[in-house]
């Protein structure tokens, strides 16, 4: 589907590897240029992979969104001397790496991190660049989120807590910005095979009896079985094409909302 984002320009936040990855390659493939900025030291070894195989102007940059200061700098020297930007994404997350069911087997220190990455580093994000987006006549903020910050998952509480609050960030940038024509939305994963994923596996693995431990796959296929009422994984691409679309004109009356890409998991819940 051509969603006429041809020759505008995308900004993926945690976007060298994993959904945000996927994310940067789709905006790609509708030809919008695309900057990625990640922590990882590799971001502009994905950048410039990204531009070998779709032909879109990128650029990685290594960035923490916790760093306030860094990212309004970063935002600012970007806007002034590279291709312009519509449409913002912020595709980063981390989980505490513990299972907290009950939630007294993580500490209150387990939080602050958590809710820096998830949360705090998308206010940062929104903040660095909202005076560039509104000297444009349209434009977007896309987050990912999760479905576990609509059920109370009980696996990683500040991981979920997390995601709860950054929908409702979510709901006041759409009502901010509107008048702007600048939209905002979330999309929801459910169930994706990526890191954060297998570090729930392996929290719950190491506390779990000897003979009640499964393999990451048997566990992994086990859970989806019972969460998800389509019984199959989402991809990274699923995620993609969720957030793309939402950026686009085609969903041009489409704000403030929380789209679940999850197989059916909260309508399962």
């Amino acid at each position: 589907m051509d969603l006429s984002l041809n020759g505008e320009g995308a900004l993926v936040v945690g976007g060298a590897k994993g959904i945000g990855y996927c994310i940067a390659e789709q905006f790609a493939n509708e030809g919008c240029n695309v900057v990625i900025w990640d922590i990882d030291p590799n971001v502009e070894e994905s950048a410039n992979k990204l531009a070998q195989s779709t032909g879109v102007q990128t650029c990685g940059i290594i960035a923490d969104a916790t760093d306030y200061p860094q990212c309004e700098q970063l935002a600012k020297a970007h806007a002034s001397e590279s291709f312009s930007v519509q449409h913002v994404v912020y595709a980063a997350g981390a989980g505490s790496g513990k299972f907290g069911f009950p939630f007294w087997n993580l500490e209150p220190s387990d939080w602050p991190r958590i809710i820096d990455i998830n949360l705090t580093g998308a206010v940062n994000i929104t903040h660095a660049w909202i005076h560039h987006l509104k000297e444009h006549d349209s434009g977007s903020f896309g987050y990912i989120t999760s479905v576990a910050g609509q059920i109370g998952s009980q696996t990683d509480p500040p991981y979920s807590a997390a995601k709860a609050a950054l929908i409702n960030w979510m709901q006041v940038v759409a009502k901010d910005v509107a008048a702007y024509g600048l939209r905002a939305n979330c999309v929801s994963p459910g169930m994706v095979k990526t890191t954060i994923n297998q570090s729930v596996w392996q929290s719950w693995y190491d506390q779990a009896a000897d003979d009640e431990r499964l393999d990451y796959d048997t566990w992994a296929e086990s859970k989806i079985r019972g969460l998800s009422a389509l019984g199959q994984w989402q991809t990274g691409d699923d995620i993609a094409n969720a957030i793309v679309f939402l950026a686009s004109n085609r969903a041009r009356n489409m704000t403030g909302q929380t789209i679940n890409v999850d197989g059916g998991w909260v309508l399962h819940s």
